[in-house]
């Protein structure tokens, strides 16, 4: 099955997602300049935002990093392994993730690397399994990544955490097995044009005696913002991500669970960029979840080819539902691609699908209620 996820945000004055600059990321779209939020910083929120692991389990989260040895060297130690021996194999387990094994001279791996649990709890059996013939240290520091992961890469079969199923995990490295994403997320663009603005600021030094030598700010600064309605979209093929969970023992019960969950947290997190600086916590204004057997995801973007404009007696909210709507209407009746269920539920209830299109939610958590198990 294909669950394909539309939803419609819209943020006061904020800065998600920067570019190299410090400013909101930007694109053009119909011709003219869009808000932007690159699906990686999306996909971040989602999988750090603590509503997938409250709802799936802790352990279904995975950690990316490159201090891999830091993580071994923990799980060693707890193991009873001596200081000496952990600090002499974390220098040659920087070169885990490479096609040769070589060493990195910072401490870190020399790639970032999404690792799951078994993948941590594998490394740590073989490098016990090894020490077992060490009889000093430097025995110990004959034990090189390149060894390890040979041995590691003739049974890559092992589980892969949720987050790894959903968005994917790429490596270099025979030792751990490449997952390809079950979920497509696009890059959520403005419905309308984008207008940058920037906030001049100071800070006064509140120790300022008032005299003429202290006077004016103790620094100055500025931030660009914007503010934007967005429009995001993503699909997940239920297909391959049970088998992307195929190793893992509680692969159905997160099937089970696994899209209202997904839903929900798409809906109630938002990106962490200058959240101290604009608070930017915003719900939907409208949600849209289609089902499909066959697997043919469409983008309802071009409803907002033409950017909309807030009106007389409506809003940038009202205008750019009315958009998502039409929009699906019309793919659907110039296309007649089957949709097994199609839920949607708007903050504005004046803005309903007819019956015999979609099922109308008269709130959030009863669009949840009505997902369908996968």
């Amino acid at each position: 099955m294909l669950i394909e996820i539309h939803m419609l945000k819209n943020y006061q004055p904020t800065n998600l997602n920067r570019d190299d600059t410090g400013a909101p990321k930007t694109c053009m779209f119909g011709g003219v300049q869009r808000g932007r939020i690159s699906s990686q910083c999306l996909k971040h929120s989602w999988r750090t935002s603590g509503l997938l692991s409250d709802a799936i389990g802790s352990k279904q989260i995975g950690v990316r990093t490159r201090k891999l040895p830091d993580l071994v060297g923990e799980a060693l130690a707890a193991k009873g392994v001596k200081e000496e021996y952990i600090t002499a194999l974390q220098k040659n387990l920087t070169g885990i993730g490479t096609k040769d094994g070589k060493e990195n001279k910072d401490g870190k791996t020399a790639q970032v690397i999404a690792y799951s649990p078994e993948d941590i709890q594998a490394i740590t059996d073989l490098i016990l399994e090894k020490l077992e013939n060490c009889k000093t240290v430097k025995d110990a520091e004959k034990i090189k990544a390149k060894d390890l992961q040979d041995i590691l890469g003739k049974n890559t079969k092992r589980s892969v955490t949720l987050d790894m199923a959903l968005f994917g995990r790429m490596v270099t490295s025979d030792a751990f097995a490449d997952v390809e994403a079950a979920m497509q997320v696009a890059h959520a663009i403005s419905t309308n044009r984008v207008y940058m603005e920037s906030d001049y600021f100071t800070a006064v030094d509140d120790l300022i005696d008032g005299s003429e030598t202290e006077t004016g700010s103790a620094m100055i600064g500025d931030i660009d913002y914007n503010s934007s309605c967005y429009y995001m979209y993503a699909s997940l093929d239920t297909d391959k991500l049970r088998e992307n969970l195929q190793y893992n023992d509680d692969a159905e019960e997160i099937m089970k669970k696994i899209v209202p969950v997904l839903v929900e947290t798409m809906a109630m997190t938002n990106p962490s960029g200058k959240q101290n600086s604009f608070a930017g916590h915003s719900l939907p204004s409208a949600v849209l979840v289609e089902c499909k057997e066959k697997h043919i995801p469409v983008s309802y973007a071009n409803a907002f080819e033409e950017p909309v404009k807030p009106e007389k007696g409506h809003g940038l909210v009202y205008g750019s539902i009315c958009a998502l709507k039409q929009e699906c209407e019309s793919i659907a009746a110039d296309f007649g691609l089957a949709v097994e269920k199609r839920l949607w539920f708007s903050r504005d209830a004046s803005v309903s699908f007819g019956e015999d299109i979609a099922v109308n939610c008269r709130n959030f958590r009863e669009l949840l209620d009505q997902i369908p198990q996968v």
